[in-house]
Formats: C-alpha cells, sequence, structure tokens
C-alpha cells in the first residue's frame, strides 16, 4: 500500500494533484484544504496517502495534514459514506468547523455538503462525537475582511464557481503581492484570478 508520497508537483486543482516520485505521476485526489496547503506547481512536495483499492482501481487520496486523513477514515468508517464523498466533506467544511460541527450537533452545517442529507448527518454525529478527543485543532480563526473590493471579489470568484477556500486565499495572495489593488475591485480581481491559474 502507498502511505506517503513526496516528489515534484507537476499540476494541481482544487480535487486532483499529480505529483512525480521517480519517474512516474502519481494521480491523487486531494480536498480544497490539501489544494490550498500544497506549493506552486514545479516545487517538492509531500503527501499523506490513502490507498483505496477496489477489483477495478486503485485511487489515491492525499492530505498534507496528518489530521486531515484522520478525519477521513473516520468518515470512511460511517455507512454510506465512501472516498469520494469524504473529500467532499472535507472540501466543504474547514477541518476544525467540521470537527465543532460533530461535537455540537450541528446537523444543518453538515447538510450544506452537496451529498450530505439529514439521515447522513445524524450518522456522523452519532457515530463521531466521542471518537475525536486527537483530533482537536486549533480555534477557528476569525475571517478577514479585506474591504468592499475584497469581498466583492471575493464573491465574485465564488459565483465562477471556486469553492470559498480557495477565493480566499486567492484574494489574500492578491492583496500580500500587491497591496496598492486592494481597493479596486477590477484590478484586485484580475490578480487573483492570476493567483489561482
Amino acid at each position: 500500500m502507498i502511505a506517503h508520497l513526496r516528489g515534484r508537483l507537476l499540476s494541481k486543482s482544487p480535487n486532483q494533484a499529480i505529483v512525480e516520485c521517480g519517474g512516474v505521476g502519481y494521480d491523487v485526489a486531494i480536498s480544497v484544504a490539501t489544494f490550498t496547503a500544497l506549493p506552486a506547481e514545479g516545487a517538492e512536495a509531500q503527501l499523506h496517502i490513502f490507498t483505496k483499492v477496489a477489483e477495478d482501481q486503485l485511487a489515491l487520496f492525499g492530505f498534507t495534514d496528518k489530521l486531515e486523513k484522520r478525519m477521513f477514515e473516520r468518515l470512511l468508517s460511517i455507512s454510506g459514506i465512501g472516498p469520494k464523498l469524504a473529500i467532499t466533506v472535507l472540501s466543504g467544511i474547514a477541518l476544525d468547523r467540521l470537527v465543532s460541527a460533530i461535537r455540537a450537533s450541528d446537523h444543518a452545517m453538515l447538510t450544506k455538503v452537496p451529498g450530505i442529507g439529514k439521515k447522513t448527518a445524524e450518522r456522523i454525529v452519532l457515530e463521531l462525537k466521542d471518537k475525536l478527543d486527537d483530533l482537536a485543532t486549533a480555534p477557528v480563526s476569525t475571517q478577514v475582511n479585506h474591504g468592499p473590493a475584497g469581498e466583492d471579489a471575493l464573491s465574485a470568484l465564488v459565483n465562477l464557481g471556486y469553492p470559498r477556500p480557495v477565493a480566499q486565499k486567492a484574494v489574500e495572495t492578491a492583496i500580500t503581492r500587491d497591496p496598492s489593488v486592494k481597493n479596486d475591485f477590477e484590478l484586485l480581481f484580475r490578480a487573483a484570478m492570476a493567483s489561482i491559474r
């Protein structure tokens, strides 16, 4: 079984990374959180791997954070949740918020994730509520406000279909690279789009 990969990051998107190790490019499914944590394409990357073996397929799921991989494995232990849905959950809710939602029996938060209905949300809470002590993470960070232009750029990116964490990171990257774009929606939006590509 493949448990860890380290190599050159050939490409990345919000749900996939291709890592070259020893001349072989491994296609790895990833969450949005892992996507934002990965370095730029061409740099060396490391991923903790969960290998799923099926009759006709070998699928790899990668995580930059061991705690995220642990939560992924916990989600797989629940009836009705497969690897793709578990990745969708981790992409839809940040790990610290997910742990908080399960502990607080916040079914409404869980059902915001595509593919998670009321019954599945109830199962997640029932089965995992008392099994999260080793997943304690830092408190949820407060959302950064980048002013009207930043909020408009963020909203525009989300409306284009980018996951909110990716859009947020893109806006922050654009402002860090060039603080002068902060108050100009059009410049900020273009810079954010460029940082995603």
